[in-house]
């Protein structure tokens, strides 16, 4: 039982315990934006319509947060995706409709900066090896990236 309690002891005083794997899934791409959240969560919203995507949902932790009276940082997942490209995806595979919408999840940092995350579509939908879904997820990862280059700069 020593045995265990120092192998447990050890664990958190190396850090190991502590540590966070901020990208799980191959193919995440993080993004210091260098802009103050709420500044790049609107630019966000604006390139997402610019580019012709449509915001399906928002979610809000810090939002839910406030409501029980606790304070965290600010944060939103955005999922966007376009009636066109959710009848390519069907009609390709039912079953990767779980796939859709896209997230991209914005977080405030320390220093009060926004860090944008998300999943490349090529890796999304890669998974379920259909030529139909890859060309889609092709179009994707250029929309997506035009819409985080538009966010970034604007």
């Amino acid at each position: 039982m020593r045995n265990v309690f120092l192998a447990i002891v050890f664990l958190f005083h190396s850090g190991f315990a502590a540590a966070e794997n901020t990208t799980p899934y191959p193919g995440t791409q993080v993004v210091e934006t260098g802009k103050p959240f709420a500044v790049f969560f609107d630019n966000l919203l604006g390139a997402i319509k610019a580019n012709k995507m449509g915001v399906v949902a928002q979610a809000c932790a810090d939002c839910g947060a406030k409501s029980i009276g606790v304070t965290i940082a600010k944060n939103r997942v955005i999922m966007i995706f376009r009636p066109d490209f959710a009848v390519r995806m069907l009609k390709a595979s039912v079953a990767a409709g779980i796939e859709a919408p896209l997230r991209l999840y914005v977080t405030e940092q320390a220093d009060g900066n926004a860090r944008l995350t998300y999943r490349l579509p090529s890796r999304v939908f890669g998974v379920y090896g259909v030529r139909e879904l890859d060309e889609m997820a092709a179009e994707l990862d250029g929309i997506v990236a035009k819409i985080v280059t538009d966010a970034t700069a604007g």
